[in-house]
């Protein structure tokens, strides 16, 4: 009797070790609801008519069906750089796509593939969403997922066009770790300027970069705006007033594209100073970047489909966003640029 009562002890300890042992992070950090996600088809989930309005210099030679606004290109439809001219281009390029998901080693682009990476790096800002009363409830943390993704060069639309990114689809950066995405304090490092826009009336002239977003283009002088969704500051994933998934996604996602710009890995394509290749852009122009809805629900067509950042999400969060099983957003990052074609 004492044999057997010594075999199952024995035995019951054994599997509460292995239950720890294969228990996954995410689980144990109380991370909720399970990942979710589609593949992005190429072809049918894409906004291909964001490609538009084309220029050469000044004058649209495609303008854009939908009414989409474009930003200014420089006027003369020749250029040069260095001894050989070239025609002044402009055009929106696909070149990023985006997970924002407030789980963690959640790639949403992927099929909603949740990854365990034996470690709990990346888990402990997603607790505060989760809280029950109180602030809490209006806060959310996210990750982003950034990928390689030119569409345009991959696919072979256009060949020969040394203006296209090129590349092949890959996974460039992942926040979960990054400890500047996980930590405000730490984030001061790289946006100290934030304490001069921490006041009522920096905050106050966000609603104008709110309107000029949504009825045309985001005012890059208030760079410290991200429109209709709230500040830029902090540049991490921490949002401090979070409305809905699809507002607080875009601006988790519009702070990292800043974040990226700021620690000098993206640089500037458009305007004047883009024709003769990339330069650097430490502050953000907001008009630079659109960003089309892949996850969970693609927006493939309408006046905002690529809305612009800061735009109000008012006209394109209808259907973007299913109860548990639709939470995990994905983005295609569209990019404008002027180039000089030799």
């Amino acid at each position: 009797m004492r044999r057997t009562r010594l075999t199952l002890l024995l035995l019951a300890a054994v599997l509460a070790l292995a239950a720890l042992l294969l228990a996954s992070p995410a689980r144990a950090a109380g991370t909720p609801g399970r990942c979710t996600g589609r593949f992005v088809n190429p072809i049918t989930d894409i906004c291909w008519s964001c490609l538009f309005p084309m220029s050469v210099g000044g004058l649209k030679i495609w303008p854009s069906i939908a009414g989409r606004p474009d930003t200014d290109n420089p006027n003369l439809p020749v250029c040069n750089c260095g001894i050989r001219p070239g025609i002044a281009m402009g055009f929106w390029e696909p070149v990023r796509l985006a997970d924002v998901s407030m789980k963690p080693w959640c790639f949403v682009n992927l099929g909603g593939l949740k990854l365990d990476p034996g470690f709990d790096i990346g888990f402990k800002t997603i607790a505060g969403p989760s809280a029950v009363g109180g602030k809490a409830q209006n806060t959310s943390g996210w990750h982003v997922h950034w990928y390689a993704y030119p569409l345009i060069y991959w696919m072979e639309i256009v060949t020969e066009f040394l203006c296209l990114e090129t590349g092949s689809i890959d996974i460039l950066y992942l926040t979960e770790i990054d400890p500047l995405w996980q930590d405000s304090e730490l984030t001061a490092l790289i946006n100290p300027e934030a304490v001069l826009f921490a006041n009522p009336l920096a905050l106050a002239a966000c609603a104008a970069d709110c309107i000029a977003a949504t009825a045309k283009l985001p005012t890059d002088p208030l760079f410290w705006c991200a429109g209709c969704q709230g500040t830029m500051y902090p540049l991490n994933g921490n949002i401090g007033a979070s409305i809905g998934h699809v507002q607080a996604s875009r601006l988790a996602l519009a702070r990292f594209a800043y974040k990226l710009h700021r620690e000098l890995v993206a640089w500037g394509t458009m305007g004047s100073k883009g024709l003769c290749g990339k330069y650097l852009m430490p502050v953000m122009r907001k008009q630079q970047y659109r960003f089309q809805a892949t996850n969970p629900n693609p927006q493939t067509g309408g006046r905002y489909a690529c809305a612009p950042i800061g735009a109000s999400t008012t006209l394109m969060s209808a259907g973007q966003v299913y109860p548990a099983i639709g939470e995990d957003m994905g983005y295609l990052v569209w990019r404008k640029r002027n180039c000089c074609v030799l």
